[in-house]
């Protein structure tokens, strides 16, 4: 049987948005970071646009596989403050700013979660486990005397996310092999000398569709678009408008349900960052740093 953990969902209140065409409506309670540790009967869906449910129609649906038990970590590597908790911690309130110092230690943190991440591209293949992948990506942070931030972060089971076709983020690696066709969604987050590097990217795995294939490159489009914006003074709604602009124009939405955040010491802090249109207080400073 599939391992099962309850569900982390932090929980903010309700905040105003653009409803589009100059109108202001209020959202639903919405959940700013929710991994979905219950299976993928729960997991958000990625939208493929209106021009591919022809396509998405003719792939069987995602399927639970086996997960194995947590990874061990050595002894000597140190662990984030949650590690050992039954419960996530709430995003930290406070804007975390970087010295000289701290953003050295940011850079060889971040430096180490993207070669981990490129790493992990290489082993998307037909037939291939997502388990396989988090054991090799395990095995590649402890190597270089990191901690695999996933890992215990309220009760998260592996060393890193898998999210596969459907499975919008935060999927939970299993025994599911990998199937010719598939996306996947690879998000490492290393904890190396007390601070968090964060990044993920999304990989195709033999031959896909080219319905799948746009969504994919419009995406990573849409987060270049948005990280083009980062500079002094850039107010935070900024970079949802751009996000959203862009994904809209080439027919695909942009789910609300996720949001960017503060990183470094803290694994999720303010500022959120919302990808959609919003009316959200806020801007860039120096000294900051956050994952889009």
């Amino acid at each position: 049987m599939a391992v099962k953990v309850p569900s982390m969902e932090l929980h903010r209140y309700p905040p105003s948005v653009s409803g589009g065409r100059g109108k202001i409506c209020l959202q639903k309670p919405f959940l700013v970071q929710a991994k979905r540790l219950e299976g993928l009967e729960k997991a958000s869906t990625r939208s493929r646009g209106k021009q591919s449910l022809e396509q998405v129609n003719k792939r069987a649906p995602l399927t639970r596989g086996t997960v194995s038990p947590p990874l061990p970590v050595p002894g000597h590597i140190i662990r984030p403050p949650y590690v050992g908790k039954k419960d996530a911690p709430e995003i930290a309130s406070e804007i975390q700013m970087h010295d000289k110092e701290s953003i050295v230690h940011m850079k060889a943190a971040c430096e180490l979660a993207a070669r981990v991440l490129e790493y992990a591209g290489t082993l998307v293949k037909p037939s291939v486990t997502t388990d396989e992948i988090d054991k090799a990506v395990h095995k590649m942070i402890i190597d270089a005397g990191a901690y695999p931030s996933p890992l215990g972060y309220g009760g998260f089971p592996k060393s890193v996310c898998t999210s596969v076709n459907e499975c919008m983020c935060h999927g939970i690696p299993d025994s599911r092999k990998l199937q010719d066709g598939d996306i996947i969604n690879i998000d490492v987050t290393v904890y190396l000398n007390g601070y968090h590097g964060d990044t993920s990217k999304t990989f195709l795995c033999g031959e896909v569709d080219e319905a799948s294939k746009r969504l994919v490159k419009v995406t990573e489009e849409c987060m270049l678009r948005a990280i083009s914006a980062c500079k002094r003074g850039t107010s935070f709604k900024k970079i949802g408008r751009r996000i959203s602009e862009h994904a809209e124009r080439h027919g695909f939405g942009v789910v609300d349900r996720f949001v960017g955040h503060g990183v470094g010491r803290i694994f999720h802090s303010e500022p959120i960052i919302y990808h959609q249109r919003n009316n959200m207080p806020g801007q860039m400073i120096d000294g900051q740093t956050f994952t889009i």
